[in-house]
């Protein structure tokens, strides 16, 4: 068994994301604590702290240096002494390779290191959710007025429309990318803050050189020490969180939508039964679900208290929660495209929901409509009532309720006036989402 399904032979085809899984490799990690390191080095040059053609030349060389990660294995917890031990020797210039890694911490390299790979998987992850978005605006559009029985309890509630079940996969969506840009300012930040935050041996002007260190990655300048203040961190977390349950929301209710007693929805490219030929397994959806299972508990652990200026302890942690958490919220992301795109509508299983003969579905409408003649409480008790005896009769409810009340205006219970706000909804949906794709 494989420590983990992600990165499982057997299992890669279904949970697995090569984009991301190069992201998270240890040679990205390598090289991005390497430019690190050496815009570090170029800003302590350029502000006179180190030998600015120092400065130069290790900014120049890190970009250009090859350190294998193998080499850098250590039981101290941490591979930065190792790698500036290793960029020191492959650098063969002793005169300026003093002066690599001066005066940060490891934290702050590897914090910062962090800041970059995580840049690269948000940009993927907003690719990837403008697709789904982009596929679930198509199909609100197609399907405003196509109508549909809305579910609560798991039980038939009141007519609604396919388009308006899509608007409602969307609009999550459309939140979290609306929130991308305000989480990369606050969270996406260089970390330049010394062995505990004091800053005490990046003289003369500690802010100024972060604020430069921040303008040469295009990352944000937090101002502040934020070794044991995680808030950056937990935002990303749950954020991420956040998207692998809205697809799982989505997951979920294609699942019960394409059972086999309820066939509203058919999926393309199912998974097939080692033992029931007859059936069509909807693999990628269950994944969805599943992974929304467990993303919120790795956000959870990700929002714990560090202690003191800076906590060991919990930094492994984020090392032990956050990669997983990344893998499970990109997987779904890359799922949710390849669900939605395969999603085709059963107009006529709808259809037959709405059209039971006993015309259940509309007991909500035909108690309002009685409140024209009779009290609230009495029409909903008149209604019930009614809804026994259709049961029991084998009788249509609206046939009952107009026989008992004949004088009450009954409602429209067929066509797109029998589906209330839901078309608007629907189209509602759509035209927020295309403006917000079409302003990027």
């Amino acid at each position: 068994m494989s420590t983990s399904v992600f990165d499982s032979t057997l299992h890669r085809d279904l949970f697995g994301d090569g984009e991301i899984a190069r992201l998270l490799s240890d040679s990205a990690e390598v090289r991005a604590m390497m430019l690190v390191l050496g815009a570090l080095a170029k800003a302590q040059g350029q502000a006179g702290i180190i030998p600015e053609i120092s400065g130069q030349f290790l900014h120049r060389a890190t970009m250009e240096i090859q350190i294998d990660p193998t080499g850098l294995a250590g039981m101290n917890g941490v591979v930065v002494p190792g790698l500036v031990a290793a960029m020191r020797t492959a650098l063969e210039a002793p005169e300026h390779a003093q002066y690599l890694h001066w005066g940060a911490t490891s934290q702050d390299i590897q914090d910062t290191a962090q800041s970059l790979r995580l840049r690269q998987v948000l940009a993927l992850m907003e690719a990837r959710l403008r697709e789904v978005l982009t596929a679930l605006t198509d199909l609100a559009e197609s399907h405003a007025e196509t109508p549909q029985a809305a579910r609560t309890y798991g039980q038939v509630a009141v007519p609604s429309s396919f388009g308006a079940l899509v608007a409602s996969w969307g609009w999550p969506i459309l939140r979290l990318l609306e929130r991308l840009p305000d989480l990369r300012r606050h969270a996406l930040c260089v970390s330049l803050s010394g062995a505990a935050g004091t800053a005490s041996q990046l003289a003369p002007d500690p802010a100024a050189l972060r604020a430069a260190l921040a303008e040469g990655l295009g990352l944000s300048d937090p101002q502040r020490s934020w070794h044991a203040d995680r808030s950056g961190i937990i935002e990303i977390a749950q954020w991420l969180a956040s998207v692998t349950t809205t697809m799982g929301k989505l997951g979920e209710d294609v699942l019960r939508l394409s059972r086999s007693d309820v066939g509203e929805v058919q999926l393309g490219a199912a998974g097939a039964s080692s033992t029931m030929p007859q059936k069509q397994n909807p693999v990628a959806a269950s994944a969805l679900v599943a992974l929304a299972r467990v993303a919120p508990a790795q956000a959870g652990v990700l929002s714990l208290p560090h202690g003191e200026a800076r906590d060991g302890a919990a930094w492994f942690t984020e090392w032990l929660t956050l990669p997983p958490l990344v893998s499970a919220s990109a997987r779904s992301s890359a799922l949710a495209v390849d669900v939605v795109r395969s999603v085709t509508p059963k107009a006529e299983a709808m259809a037959a929901r709405l059209n039971d003969p006993l015309g259940l579905i509309h007991a909500e409408a035909l108690s309002f409509a009685l409140t024209a003649t009779l009290r609230r409480p009495d029409a909903q008790a008149e209604v019930k009532r009614l809804t026994k005896e259709a049961i029991a009769s084998c009788r249509s409810l609206p046939e009952l309720v107009a026989e008992a009340h004949p004088d009450a205006p009954l409602p429209p219970l067929s066509g797109a006036d029998a589906l209330g706000q839901a078309p608007r909804e629907a189209r509602d949906f759509v035209t927020k989402a295309r403006e917000f794709l079409s302003d990027a």
